[in-house]
């Protein structure tokens, strides 16, 4: 056996012994997760180890000693640890962003050092909104020149992740008003992280505000930001699916919730002769149509997951079809967003009908998964994602679709 082929069939054994590890990594980050939430407990234990598992590594490539895994292993990821805690899914999603822009770039010293750094276990988070601005989704944190190096100062909000992340992704513009990103580690002199978030879901993703007074930023650590190209455009896709990926994970777990609590808290409904709750034909139903709405969505985001896969290795080989294939991605992750989140949110509030009053007690607190998801589902107008492909389907307007923002 050649030594090529010793080292492909190592890295595809540390790849299945990664992924098979999963579950027991899933189980012990949702131990008294729902409890956590209600203590505002954040989960830092997590993180150590997701870190451990090597997983944050999963979408580099073996060579580079990565774990070589498929864009599909890496959403399966996201969906099986939202199952078991939500907030530690979500708050990875910078990270899974960071590592696949990583793999896709061109090979320079500013992204062979994040791949080096990622390999070792760093995890990303991200600090790109502001509040106060004109418009979402605008910056105005300066990065300013100082001699041999940058300086920044301001205050960054929505920075999911970053209080677990050893380094930090940050959108700023140049004196020039020029759109950079800069890579930034998080215990940076000057950098704050503060526990301020007050979303009504996801409370522990920490998705509140990084400060800076004053950091020093390396020329080294600074990229020009580009959303139109392939790669960003395709990122843009990615990360919301990402968020899809957790509603999934999400579902899962009111299913879960929705089992235990009737084998091992449920009244058949008043109106029944069942001599058990897992026995009334009203609960059979509620729990059915949930088990449906989970397998719905596990199969669309499944699908959407192979679609971007599709996309992700179109761009990786220089693929004459990559754009087209970038926007039928864009197209797939639009609309899997709109269907998921009618289904999911569906399911959030159908769960209760498996219980009825005594299933509210805050002793469950089944509540979190629909203010999680409502949380999720408000990070970009849904309405707005359907007028757009409205607009391409019959006229075939694809502005929105190849911004490399939101899609």
């Amino acid at each position: 056996m050649s030594s090529t082929t010793l080292h492909a069939s190592a890295s595809t054994s540390r790849l299945r012994d990664a992924l098979a590890a999963l579950p027991a990594l899933a189980e012990e980050i949702g131990v008294d997760a729902a409890q956590r939430e209600v203590r505002r407990e954040l989960p830092f234990a997590a993180f150590d180890a997701f870190r451990r598992s090597g997983l944050g590594a999963l979408r580099i490539p073996a060579e580079r000693g990565g774990l070589g895994g498929s864009l599909e292993d890496a959403i399966h990821v996201v969906t099986t640890l939202a199952a078991a805690e939500s907030n530690v899914a979500h708050a990875l999603r910078v990270h899974f962003d960071v590592v696949e822009s990583m793999r896709l770039a061109p090979r320079t010293p500013f992204h062979d050092r994040q791949i080096r750094r990622i390999v070792e276990g760093a995890l990303y988070g991200g600090a790109s909104g502001e509040q106060g601005t004109a418009r979402a989704g605008q910056i105005e944190t300066v990065l300013r020149r100082e001699g041999d190096h940058f300086r920044v100062s301001g205050k960054k909000y929505y920075t999911t992740g970053t209080a677990y992340a050893d380094f930090v992704r940050t959108n700023l513009v140049d004196e020039h008003g020029n759109g950079v990103t800069a890579i930034i580690p998080v215990r940076s002199e000057g950098l704050a992280v503060l526990d301020d978030w007050d979303g009504m879901g996801q409370r522990m993703t920490a998705s509140g505000s990084v400060v800076f007074e004053d950091v020093r930023v390396e020329p080294a650590e600074v990229v020009e930001k580009g959303y139109p190209s392939l790669i960003g455009r395709h990122g843009g896709a990615y990360r919301q699916l990402h968020l899809v990926a957790v509603a999934a994970g999400i579902v899962r777990n009111i299913v879960a919730d929705a089992r235990a609590y009737v084998t091992a808290h449920g009244r058949p409904v008043l109106h029944t002769t069942a001599p058990s709750a897992r026995e009334d034909v009203f609960i059979q139903q509620v729990v059915g149509e949930l088990s449906a709405l989970s397998h719905s969505i596990d199969a669309l985001v499944r699908d959407n997951a192979r679609t971007l896969g599709r996309s992700s290795d179109a761009i990786l080989h220089a693929d004459p079809a990559a754009d087209e294939l970038v926007l039928e991605s864009a197209l797939a992750t639009a609309r899997t967003q709109i269907v998921v989140g009618q289904f999911a949110l569906q399911a959030g509030e159908r769960l209760f009908d498996a219980g009825g009053a005594s299933a509210t007690s805050r002793k469950y607190n089944f509540d979190r998964h629909w203010r999680n998801l409502r949380t999720i589902f408000s990070h970009n107008p849904l309405s707005h994602k359907a007028k757009v492909i409205g607009d391409y389907v019959l006229n075939g307007v694809k502005t929105h679709l190849v911004e490399g923002r939101t899609f």
